[in-house]
């Protein structure tokens, strides 16, 4: 998981693809944080993001660096402990300005059952599960 976390995380931009109504709904996040052993990502309950995640907890990321691409699908599960948005909070600080750890919108996510693919032209893809 830490492998996932650290391509994520250079990247600085991934695209998660949600689904709506049947069809796929896909915008950037920048967000992605390891906490308690579990990979998660932030967003507000307020947005549509959030409310297709709820309906269907099954996403998936990509993002790219150099000559590789990763492909990350999975379930996101809300974690509404205070800490855990605290911590998200803390690694991406420019949030506190939107979001609080005690707000009723704050919302991290982690990733159960997931899936991991990085992939490139020139090698064979390297699948990581957790």
């Amino acid at each position: 998981m830490n492998e996932v976390y650290e391509f994520i995380k250079s990247c600085g931009t991934y695209y998660l693809a949600t689904v709506e109504d049947g069809q796929p709904r896909n915008r950037p996040f920048g967000t992605i944080n390891v906490f308690d052993g579990k990979l998660y990502i932030q967003t507000g309950k307020s947005k549509d993001v959030s409310k297709q995640i709820q309906k269907n907890p099954h996403v998936e990321i990509c993002c790219c660096k150099g000559g590789e691409w990763l492909r990350l699908c999975g379930e996101l599960v809300r974690d509404e402990r205070v800490e855990a948005k605290a911590d998200m909070l803390e690694h991406y600080p420019e949030l506190k300005s939107m979001y609080s750890a005690a707000d009723d919108n704050t919302e991290v996510l982690y990733f159960k059952n997931a899936r991991a693919t990085i992939s490139s032209f020139t090698a064979a893809p390297k699948v990581i599960t957790f």
